[in-house]
């Protein structure tokens, strides 16, 4: 039978080449997957990957998807290497929709706006989302609750909590009884990029946020006493770099730019607060994050592909019928391409002999 066997000195290289790995053979199973539903690959991988890309307007669209799961990820990355694991970045994305919605729509009155408001609504946004990482980083910090059931349950929470509010007290009282607030004035809109597209300002924050987590985590003491803690724990306290701090500090960062995402996503695209603010951002983010290696600069190539994945998915429902989880599947294909590349970088299969030899030998 075949077992792993740890490799003396895996290859750097490939390292880094293995989410390059990891795409190319999601796109190979992608093309054994539309051959196997009936569907010309070439054509399907087309429409999946080519078509969204072909022309000013479909870069546009890219890009919006691009923001909000750069936003996150960037968090993600932070907090992974912090190794405190946040699934609940989605929660933290939906709670900043509503806490920067709420204030949107508290000072809207039709006529006022601005960069101001509109950055008032962003930080808003913001500290709804670190408030509802605090959750995670006090239970976890009081009662060693671990985060990763912690924040993943608070995901469900917040949701319920959107959808209570816009059938409640956030519902438009105009909206013939829609689950929905009110539409932003034009003032309270994040600014739009491109004439004719969607392309809003966020795309630039995300970049800036980017660059800004590289800066942090290479450049800056606290960004190594974080590194240090993930790595290696006893050495982080043996050299007095409090764990508590970093815990706190990395599910505060990520919070913020969860929650800045996710009010980006309520003054661009949407428009106004609805019963769903994102198709999963915070959840595929967790992907993006370790593909792009936890890099907050790895994390913009790896913000593109699943771009690529929300808008070919759509393309592929429309123009080629495929159902609704295409996206998903992409996104499962993808994480598994790469999990299997690293483990054959960092280990190599090794025949050890049949199961039943190797009982026979262990009796004599």
């Amino acid at each position: 039978m075949f077992k792993l066997e740890a490799r003396a000195n895996p290859s750097a290289v490939m390292s880094w080449m293995s989410p390059v790995l990891a795409v190319l053979l999601t796109v190979l199973c992608g093309a054994i997957l539309f051959a196997i539903l009936g569907k010309d690959p070439l054509t399907g991988l087309a429409v999946f990957f080519l078509e969204p890309i072909k022309d000013l307007h479909g870069w546009s669209e890219v890009g919006v998807k691009v923001a909000p799961l750069l936003l996150i990820s960037v968090g993600l990355a932070i907090c992974f290497r912090a190794n405190v694991f946040n699934i609940g970045a989605e929660g933290q994305l939906v709670v900043g929709a509503i806490t920067g919605g709420a204030a949107g729509l508290f000072f809207d009155n039709g006529s006022g706006g601005g960069p101001l408001m509109i950055g008032v609504v962003l930080l808003a946004g913001m500290l709804g989302g670190m408030a509802w990482a605090a959750i995670t980083a006090f239970l976890r910090d009081r009662f060693n609750a671990n985060e990763i059931l912690v924040s993943l349950m608070l995901v469900y929470v917040a949701q319920l909590l959107l959808s209570y509010l816009v059938h409640g007290v956030l519902r438009d009282p105009e909206g013939f009884n829609f689950p929905q607030s009110k539409m932003f004035s034009e003032g309270f809109l994040l600014p739009i990029l491109l004439e004719g597209s969607r392309l809003h300002f966020g795309i630039l924050l995300a970049l800036l946020v980017s660059l800004a987590g590289w800066l942090f985590m290479s450049k800056s003491l606290a960004g190594f006493r974080l590194q240090v803690g993930g790595m290696a724990p006893r050495a982080a306290r043996y050299a007095g770099f409090s764990s508590r701090k970093s815990l706190w500090m990395s599910l505060m960062i990520c919070g913020a730019l969860s929650g800045l995402a996710g009010v980006c996503e309520v003054l661009g695209p949407i428009g106004q607060l609805t019963p769903s603010v994102s198709p999963g951002y915070g959840f595929a983010a967790i992907i993006v994050a370790y593909v792009g290696r936890l890099h907050p600069i790895g994390v913009i190539f790896s913000s593109f592909i699943m771009a690529l994945f929300y808008i070919g998915g759509e393309l592929s429902q429309s123009r080629l019928g495929m159902p609704s989880a295409i996206t998903g599947v992409f996104q499962g294909i993808l994480l598994f391409s790469l999990l299997a590349c690293d483990v054959l970088i960092n280990y190599k299969l090794r025949w050890s002999g049949s199961m039943i030899n190797s009982k026979l030998l262990g009796s004599k």
